[in-house]
């Protein structure tokens, strides 16, 4: 069976595994891949975000700076000013976990301080170590995300000998380093970062072996959401990959995801429903089978 982990944040515990968790995207950039410029305002930017955590989403992730391929980085007041109205706005109107997608200390502070509960940092600190004190004295949470490079320069020609092995490792210093820092344990979510200064296959093979993660003993964030993997298997636009994006989602939970976040809440919810009816229903105790669950 999938494993369960402790989640707490701003003095409050969670379970995760007993069910799949969904983020929700809300992003206010003008140049994400899939929906740059549509949530520019903010008015409309909380209206998607509630409309997501209605169908479902335990989780929305707000995120002013692109992180694309290619993209260049955004000034930090820039930044907290395209993301703090909308967690404010969230906050007042939604129960929902609210994560502040961002790499910047000062944003990342503002947006605490207007109400996220979990700082979403692709960087893993990597860029400013001050994030995690700054997590650690708000009891705040943290995602950790591997990134070969940067954003602008990630997807030139990236190598690993043994990606797997490479990427845990490197999650599991961050997960050390965080807790030398104050972060509890059970604050951190880890995220292998697909797409992320990562090879069409490479993204595949760690699908394939989320279960290799699960020996962190920390939640495991998947974002497979309409990316260039699935593009390239369907041979098809980022508008035009939502049965990929399901698929790829599906095979995360049976390896032992936690957390998928993504753009399409409702069908991917819906998915992942009856996915989970199915992997819960083992046979009889008394009949001697072996019993069918997630991957451990």
């Amino acid at each position: 069976m999938r494993k369960e982990f402790i989640f707490q944040t701003n003095g409050r515990t969670y379970h995760l595994g007993r069910r799949t968790w969904l983020m929700g995207i809300v992003n206010v950039t003008p140049d994400s891949f899939y929906d740059g410029g549509l949530y520019m305002d903010p008015d409309k930017a909380v209206a998607h975000g509630l409309a997501m955590a209605a169908e479902g989403a335990d989780i929305l992730d707000v995120g002013g700076e692109s992180s694309r391929p290619s993209s260049d980085p955004v000034p930090a007041d820039e930044e907290r000013r395209r993301l703090v109205p909308v967690v404010a706005g969230l906050r007042k109107q939604t129960k929902a976990l609210i994560s502040a997608d961002t790499t910047k200390f000062e944003v990342a502070e503002a947006a605490l301080d207007a109400g996220a509960d979990i700082i979403n940092d692709i960087s893993s600190f990597n860029l400013d170590p001050r994030i995690l004190l700054l997590a650690a004295k708000k009891d705040a949470g943290f995602i950790l995300m591997h990134m070969k490079g940067m954003p602008k320069t990630m997807q030139v020609q990236p190598y690993y000998d043994d990606v797997v092995g490479e990427i845990r490792a490197f999650l599991a210093e961050k997960i050390e380093i965080a807790r030398a820092y104050g972060l509890q344990k059970e604050n951190v979510i880890i995220d292998p970062g697909i797409g992320f200064g990562k090879r069409h296959q490479d993204n595949l093979v760690l699908l394939n072996s989320l279960d290799a993660f699960s020996g962190l003993g920390r939640p495991i964030l998947i974002g497979v959401s309409r990316k260039s993997f699935i593009g390239k298997i369907l041979n098809a636009p980022p508008e035009d990959r939502l049965e990929g994006t399901i698929a790829a989602s599906i095979v995360s939970i049976v390896h032992g995801a936690h957390i998928l976040r993504v753009h399409d809440v409702k069908a991917v919810k819906r998915a992942v429903l009856v996915a989970e009816a199915i992997l819960n229903e083992h046979p009889d105790k008394n009949s001697g089978e072996e019993k069918v669950g997630y991957a451990h």
